[in-house]
């Protein structure tokens, strides 16, 4: 029954693209060669449908076979009538959007319209999301490594948390935007300007919940380590920091999405590539169809990010298994 609910929604949009006739006029829907196989903008839209129908398919199959656990399969059950309702809006904004336009023009374009950037830009598009990523992924690195170290400083140095604490308090709270000015004059390029926004943004809160992970491991771990004769640093990466990873992964997660907000801000504010490059550039022209591609290919990547970030945590804490419901 979920997996039906499921694939009804995206199947009543297929079918709502397919057989419901184009009633209004001027909507300018483009046509595309690939390998010899001419491809328009309403049938690389029902491909997306049928794709997306396909894998919800092939993941319920792939459960079933593999026996999985009833946890997975109520957790995609729980999702099915959700799945449902995302088929039913693109149907009715295929219906609002393109075929009758109801809605405002060029401002919300159907999601037919959308996926003409994705056909005649794809070589620009992927060009400036490995951009951002690449951009993100130096940013971010930098801020975890020095969060934790900060962290790792102010939870077990009390001189250290004397000193630097109050400057992590003030500068936790100031945009990373408010520092554009200062970073394009101290560092040599944009991208390296931008590198330091992120990893600012991403240091506060990885920096703050490390303290806090590092000041809360029980006393008593550290005694009965020193009893056995354990040095300073080993109490510090066998036992503090072990102990401080669940509250550390939440800090990573959090400041995941700063730095995707203050990696688009940035690439709108100076950067020569980018999704928020790209945005920006598509506006100028009103090419808002170009705008919703690029909004649905952040969407994509920051939960990719999340689902990688998600991975290495379960890794992490795999002794929380059975422990923590």
């Amino acid at each position: 029954m979920n997996l039906f609910l499921t694939l009804t929604g995206f199947l009543l949009a297929f079918l709502v693209n397919l057989f419901f006739p184009q009633v209004a006029e001027g909507v300018k829907l483009k046509s595309y060669t690939f390998g010899g196989i001419a491809i328009d903008d309403n049938l690389a839209y029902r491909l997306v449908l049928l794709a997306l129908a396909l894998y919800y398919g092939i993941y319920r199959l792939v459960l079933f076979v593999k026996k999985a656990d009833q946890e997975k399969i109520n957790k995609f059950g729980k999702g099915a009538k959700f799945r449902f309702a995302i088929g039913i809006a693109l149907a009715l904004w295929d219906l609002l959007g393109t075929k009758l336009l109801v809605l405002p023009q060029p401002f919300f374009p159907g999601p037919a319209v959308i996926m003409d950037a994705f056909l005649g830009d794809t070589a620009f598009i992927w060009k400036n999301t490995l951009y951002s990523l690449r951009l993100f992924v130096a940013g971010f690195s930098v801020g975890v490594v020095t969060g934790v170290l900060t962290g790792v400083l102010i939870g077990w140095y009390p001189k250290a948390r004397y000193w630097i604490l109050p400057v992590l308090n003030i500068c936790g709270v100031i945009p990373a935007v408010a520092w554009m000015p200062f970073a394009l004059t101290l560092f040599p390029t944009s991208f390296a300007a931008a590198t330091f926004l992120i990893a600012i943004c991403s240091w506060f809160p990885v920096a703050t919940m490390t303290a806090d992970g590092v000041q809360g491991t029980p006393k008593s771990l550290f005694e009965l380590s020193r009893t056995f004769g354990a040095g300073q640093l080993y109490q510090i990466f066998h036992i503090a920091i072990p102990h401080a990873m669940p509250q550390i992964f939440t800090g990573i997660m959090t400041a995941a999405a700063f730095g995707f907000t203050t990696l688009v801000m940035a690439e709108m504010m100076g950067q020569p590539g980018g999704l928020g490059y790209y945005i920006n550039t598509s506006k100028v022209w009103s090419a808002y169809y170009k705008v919703f591609a690029a909004i649905v290919v952040m969407a994509v990547l920051f939960s990719a990010i999340l689902k990688v970030v998600g991975v290495v945590q379960r890794y992490v804490l795999r002794w929380q298994k059975g422990v923590v419901r």
